[in-house]
């Protein structure tokens, strides 16, 4: 298989952790119904790849997300496919899915906020204060039974409503559910819209408010193309957990304008080359997308997976 040349740069980490959004994020969006059973693969088979941490599900009302219907019979399957060093988050909107991810025995939940009032109201049915109210007793309750808490922020670079969406906005809103007491925060580019100076900025401004890179990670969709250039800014200003959806899959059922994710074997490729770690074998990266590919009945959008799968048929 072909393999990008390694050329380590001054400035980067020496490793990345990928979170892998593809079996929640990825096929939430999706028009194809995608059977339990197919998830459940779907992740195994991700697992296999060298990945540590997949998310695996959302405990959504089904009229809200149809496509995650099936969530209790996926997280009912995560603990025959555990293994050492691995996590599943689960993604729950109010304290009713926090029950339903405890009486499976999870032990990874995320939370879903918003920078801008106009998403929180489309995405959770409340605005901003509201939504920190729901999420404080969720978290607390959480975290008191040792849970892992991950904060989603949406829309840090622009909203499809609002418009631009101020830094300082941005940063009051993320630091609001980290004092919630959740242990790391995800900044969302939803609509895809973010630059890397963009990125650079938003990371400083986070610093300079007292939240360090390491409680951060990025979590970029590709519309215009910058996922890549926007995930690499981070890094360099010291972040190291980066969220990636096999084969790009992916999208926001809130957000129209939203595309696919960042696909996770175009990241590994660029992390491969620059010498920095992330424990996936590509290669197996590449099969398990081409395999998810034909599931769904059309191409992967990852470019690496066009280039490589595309050599071995050959």
């Amino acid at each position: 298989m072909t393999l990008p040349m390694v050329m380590p740069t001054a400035g980067l980490p020496d490793a990345v952790t990928i979170c892998e959004v593809g079996p929640r994020d990825g096929l939430q969006n999706e028009a194809t119904t995608v059977p339990a059973h197919v998830k459940v693969e779907f992740i195994r088979r991700l697992l296999d790849t060298g990945l540590t941490v997949v998310e695996a599900t959302s405990f959504v009302r089904p009229e809200w997300v149809p496509q995650l219907a099936d969530a209790e019979e996926v997280a009912g399957s995560l603990a025959a496919l555990d293994r050492a060093g691995v996590r599943f988050p689960v993604l729950v909107p109010n304290l009713r899915g926090l029950d339903r991810a405890m009486a499976l025995g999870l032990t990874d939940i995320a939370v879903f906020g918003s920078a801008t009032e106009t998403f929180a109201r489309r995405n959770l049915n409340r605005g901003l204060e509201e939504s920190y109210a729901m999420f404080a007793p969720l978290v607390s309750r959480a975290n008191d039974a040792g849970m892992r808490v991950r904060a989603y922020l949406s829309m840090c670079f622009g909203d499809p409503w609002e418009g631009e969406v101020p830094i300082d906005q941005v940063v009051t809103a993320g630091r609001r559910l980290l004092d919630l007491g959740c242990g790391e925060l995800s900044l969302g580019d939803t609509i895809g819209v973010g630059t890397p100076g963009h990125a650079t900025r938003l990371i400083e401004a986070f610093d300079a408010a007292g939240v360090a890179p390491s409680r951060l990670a990025v979590h970029f969709h590709d519309t215009y193309g910058q996922a890549l250039a926007n995930t690499l800014a981070a890094m360099r200003c010291g972040v190291t957990v980066v969220d990636a959806s096999a084969g790009g899959l992916g999208g926001c059922p809130y957000a129209e304008s939203a595309t696919g994710n960042l696909a996770t074997e175009d990241l590994v490729w660029m992390l491969d080359g620059l010498g920095i770690r992330s424990g996936v074998d590509l290669g197996a990266l590449v099969a398990v997308s081409s395999w998810m590919a034909e599931r769904l009945g059309r191409p992967s959008p990852s470019r690496v997976v066009q280039a490589l799968a595309g050599k071995e048929k050959a």
